[in-house]
């Protein structure tokens, strides 16, 4: 479907995947890192923190699937691959306080310049809420930071489902009391997208060309399946009317 044909007359709910969509995890992490870990490359140590991320949520999934354990929150996760990253760096003395502050990171990005703006144009319109493998501390404590204007956190920790398991796509819908395909779900990130339309879900792609930092910049070509293509969330909010 064309931008120029879509019908967004029965939309009610944008839900936006939040690291890397509206918040810039590269360079807050990175200047995090920095700050606590006095002569460490930040961006690198971002990039590797980050690379833990799909293998560790990987394995907790699978033992979800196999009935072994219960779900375990982002904040959990991310302390657990940190350790493996400190020993990567060579840092074996940083004490459980700095540890501590240093995985809170993640509540305290940096949303991306267009953001705020964006979300508060079209949360006059829209019903609009996070979407996100974070936990709903860590989401409600990044948009207090952030000023990220949520009408409502939503979180896998509430469906008690990771991204992509269609329960927390359809959750949303669900939450809201709408159909599938009143919620459009807006990511910088196209597999994520693509599991949200299987679900019925309008979808909207937010480029992000510097998630991962300027020396590795990201292929934001457009995909035909996606109802809207935008530039940010400015121009999303452009592109819907808002």
């Amino acid at each position: 479907m064309s931008e120029a044909t879509f019908d967004a007359s029965d939309l009610k709910v944008i839900a936006f995947d939040v690291f890397g969509t509206v918040v810039d995890w590269y360079s807050g992490i990175a200047a995090e890192a920095e700050r606590i870990l006095p002569g460490i490359d930040g961006g690198a140590f971002a990039l590797a923190w980050r690379a833990g991320y799909q293998p560790a949520m990987k394995g907790v999934m699978e033992r979800l699937a196999a009935g072994e354990g219960g779900f375990t929150l982002l904040d959990e996760l991310h302390m657990g691959i940190l350790g493996s990253v400190l020993r990567d760096f060579g840092v074996e003395d940083l004490d459980s306080d700095r540890k501590r502050e240093l995985n809170k990171a993640w509540h305290r990005l940096p949303a991306w310049p267009d953001s705020v703006a964006g979300l508060a144009r079209l949360k006059r319109k829209y019903i609009i809420c996070s979407l996100s493998n974070g936990n709903i501390g860590l989401l409600t404590e990044m948009a207090k930071n952030a000023g990220l204007p949520w009408d409502c956190v939503l979180s896998a920790e509430v469906f008690k489902a990771y991204k992509p398991d269609p329960r927390t796509y359809l959750g949303v819908a669900a939450v809201f009391d709408v159909s599938p395909g009143q919620v459009m779900l807006a990511a910088a990130h196209h597999d994520d997208l693509a599991a949200a339309r299987t679900c019925g879900l309008r979808t909207g792609y937010i480029e992000r060309p510097l998630e991962f930092g300027p020396a590795r910049p990201k292929d934001v070509s457009p995909e035909p399946d996606n109802n809207l293509h935008a530039r940010s969330i400015e121009h999303l909010a452009d592109l819907l009317g808002c």
